[in-house]
Parts: structure tokens; C-alpha cells; sequence
């Protein structure tokens, strides 16, 4: 394993790590944000119908 430390720079490889990670983390919240079920900040979307009334009841 200490091998691959002598390929790689430590600071940069942990730098690069972190902003991908960062990257993926605000790609999934922006996926899972766009969905109906789990949008948290907007709620759900659920369509306004323009339904007409039901007409009265004979009796």
C-alpha cells in the first residue's frame, strides 16, 4: 500500500478525493430533489385538477 503513495502526491490525491465526493454528494441531493417522493423543500407535486362539482343528489 505505501507503494502507491510513491505514484501518487498524498495532498493532491486527498484534495481530489474530497472534491469528488463533494461533487457526487451535491449531484445525488440534486437527483434525489427532483423527485416527487423525496423532495423535502417543495413537497410533493401532486397535479390541481379542475374537476367540476357532482351534480345534486335526487331524491
Amino acid at each position: 500500500m505505501w507503494r502507491i503513495w510513491l505514484l501518487f502526491d498524498p495532498r493532491r490525491a486527498l484534495v481530489g478525493l474530497g472534491i469528488f465526493l463533494f461533487v457526487l454528494a451535491i449531484l445525488i441531493h440534486f437527483i434525489v430533489l427532483s423527485t416527487d417522493r423525496f423532495n423535502w423543500i417543495e413537497g410533493p407535486h401532486h397535479g390541481v385538477s379542475q374537476m367540476a362539482p357532482l351534480p345534486a343528489a335526487k331524491s
